[in-house]
């Protein structure tokens, strides 16, 4: 191994560009992860293009990607020895595990994380990461690179399945039908639900879906979702009209949970939500839920592998960035091996 490894770096709005930079040195508690694959979120093609989420502001050059994989090549001072050659899938954060949230067990809201591809944290196109080791999850070798890194946005619904108190016998109402969509569905299902519906625009998103985790497939501009009395509605489009129309489909008592990114603010049914007295909550991130998405991936239960539509070497990071504007794309890897 050199000391400089292949970086695809965001300098700014639009552009990306091939550099190096130094490998990552350890401290006592971390590994070092030589990735193997990193799937294409959301947020990395909001960041190329549009230099920002939020208050997330690319003012430097930014590595972006936050889902990966890969082997451990070395590890810190505190982590044995024996851990060396391990395939992992990459919980990419690091909280402060001191502050209130941290030892409640909500470490995704600790105010001081560090979040991979999240400015000013760099992510993951890149032959190397390192990480704290209890954040590195060791997985058999049944789980492709791909799979694992898609643990990830598996996580995302695994989180938003428990917030939305999903279990046997529930009834789902999905906006979206993306890849969190279908993992969505696809999770909602391995917690026992036996309804999932799943809107989307798109008839090859719908019928796709319904292949793999839903179980009805609408189409939001001719089916009317209201008054379905579904046990919880996830919001995985970020569509103001899809979080309007999805929370009017909820029973009382029930769940409306909101995963998409869209406009920072919506106008909501706010009578409906009282009346009804409907739980409304975001999801930020995830906690403490790779040990569980690892078992539904090993178990088949929910399968990645099958999202995977295009493939790309890290000096394509800007073609992979560009390539959900093409028919047919769900999820995009990028491989900095290659």
């Amino acid at each position: 191994m050199t000391d400089l490894m292949n970086v695809s770096y965001l300098l700014k709005q639009g552009s990306v560009e091939l550099g190096s930079a130094p490998v990552p040195t350890l401290e006592a508690d971390q590994v070092l992860v030589q990735v193997a694959a990193v799937g294409v979120c959301g947020s990395d093609v909001h960041y190329y293009q549009h230099g920002k989420i939020g208050p997330y502001v690319v003012e430097h050059p930014l590595v972006l990607g936050h889902e990966l994989s890969g082997r451990i090549t070395a590890v810190g001072a505190d982590v044995g020895a024996d851990r060396i050659g391990e395939r992992v899938a990459v919980e990419p954060q690091r909280p402060c595990r001191v502050c209130a949230q941290c030892k409640t067990g909500h470490y995704n809201l600790c105010p001081d994380i560090e979040f991979f591809a999240t400015p000013p944290i760099d992510g993951a196109f890149c032959e190397y990461v390192a990480i704290q080791s209890d954040f590195a999850h060791a997985i058999p070798n049944s789980i492709s690179d791909e799979a694992a890194a898609l643990i990830e946005p598996l996580s995302v619904g695994i989180w938003a399945c428990k917030k939305a108190d999903i279990g046997p016998g529930s009834t789902v109402l999905i906006a979206g039908a993306g890849p969190i969509g279908v993992i969505v569905a696809q999770t909602a299902r391995a917690f026992g639900a036996t309804t999932v519906y799943i809107t989307d625009i798109d008839d090859a998103r719908r019928a796709f879906a319904l292949k793999h985790g839903a179980t009805i497939a609408l189409d939001p501009r001719i089916d009317a979702v209201a008054g379905l009395e579904v046990d919880a509605f996830i919001d995985a489009s970020g569509a103001a009209a899809a979080v309007q129309a999805g929370i009017t489909a909820v029973r009382p008592g029930g769940r409306a949970i909101l995963v998409g990114m869209g406009n920072d603010n919506v106008e909501l049914p706010v009578s409906f939500i009282q009346n009804r007295e409907i739980w409304l909550s975001g999801v930020f991130r995830y906690a403490n839920t790779w040990p569980l998405a690892i078992k539904l991936v090993e178990s088949g239960a929910v399968d990645l592998d099958v999202l995977v539509t295009g493939t790309f070497a890290l000096a394509q990071a800007e073609e992979a960035l560009n390539a959900g504007k093409l028919p047919g794309q769900l999820k995009v890897i990028v491989y900095p091996g290659r």
